[in-house]
């Protein structure tokens, strides 16, 4: 791991911070979003992980333990969702040891871990590294906005339509 790279739980301090170079890159990320993270997070329903380097923002992860996802609710896999690295600290190593990081402290409470992809190509890279780190779809097939896609049916390629991966941590 990068040296210059640290990782600290969700604080009051990094919520506009967060919102404001979400802003700026164009993404819709309110200081709402990481005002209820942070509330869940000091409720014990997620944790967030933000990731520096040198001092820099660069992302963060969240792990929310119980899944909005039925199949992952149901079979209590907890759901890594929302990765995100800011573009000047992308292929640095930044998501990955988010996701190091995230899957560690999953396998403390589950063998298995879960996660949704979007599908089209801005989400490429993410599907990528998410096979390369071990996840493999569920079997489920497609789910828009969390309801899964029944044959023949048209639904809208947007951020709502995803696919749900697991990794077994257990080696």
């Amino acid at each position: 791991m990068n040296t210059d790279l640290t990782l600290q739980l969700l604080g009051p301090h990094d919520i506009n911070p967060l919102a404001a170079a979400f802003e700026a890159i164009g993404w819709h990320k309110p200081p709402s979003l990481y005002q209820g993270y942070l509330a869940e997070q000091e409720a014990g329903g997620r944790v967030v992980l933000v990731a520096r380097v040198k001092g820099l923002l660069a992302g963060y992860v969240t792990i929310r333990w119980q899944s909005d996802y039925a199949p992952f609710r149901e079979q209590r896999i907890p759901e890594i969702v929302d990765l995100n690295v800011l573009p000047p600290f992308r292929r640095c190593g930044v998501g990955s040891a988010l996701l190091d990081e995230a899957e560690h402290r999953i396998s403390e409470r589950s063998p298995v871990a879960g996660i949704g992809v979007g599908l089209y190509a801005d989400y490429g890279a993410a599907q990528r590294m998410y096979v390369l780190r071990g996840y493999v779809p569920d079997g489920r097939g497609l789910c828009y906005t969390g309801r899964q896609v029944l044959g023949e049916e048209t639904v809208l390629v947007d951020d709502a339509l995803t696919l749900h991966l697991t990794k077994d941590l257990v080696q």
